[in-house]
């Protein structure tokens, strides 16, 4: 059986500095210690919170089977569904595919 892919959002320039060292580690992670991820029925609500006003954001499609790090199915803060995180720098070899998301600002 197949393992479903799991996503993660971020810029461009973040995803760019990590082909350039061959590992992505956002920011984030020092805080986290993981890097949030999500899976398809998710992804919709992860842009609507948390990039409700995006531009240079990038979706990485990241094959589970190929992460070298664990990923954990934990529980996200109000209890209502399970996110994956993956508990180390994700191995760019692990991405399958990079979309390009279109900008969303806000009209004045």
């Amino acid at each position: 059986m197949e393992t479903p892919v799991i996503f993660h959002l971020t810029t461009v320039d973040e995803w760019e500095r990590a082909q350039d060292r061959g590992v992505y580690m956002p920011d984030a992670f020092e805080k986290d210690g993981f890097i949030h991820c999500s899976n398809q029925n998710q992804l919709e609500g992860v842009i609507q919170r948390h990039f409700p006003e995006h531009e240079n954001l990038v979706k990485l499609v990241i094959d589970p089977a190929r992460v070298l790090q664990p990923i954990k199915y934990e529980q996200n803060a109000t209890k209502t569904d399970e996110f994956p995180h993956i508990y180390g720098p994700l191995n760019v070899e692990a991405v399958t595919q990079i979309v390009f998301l279109d900008p969303i600002t806000s009209e004045a």
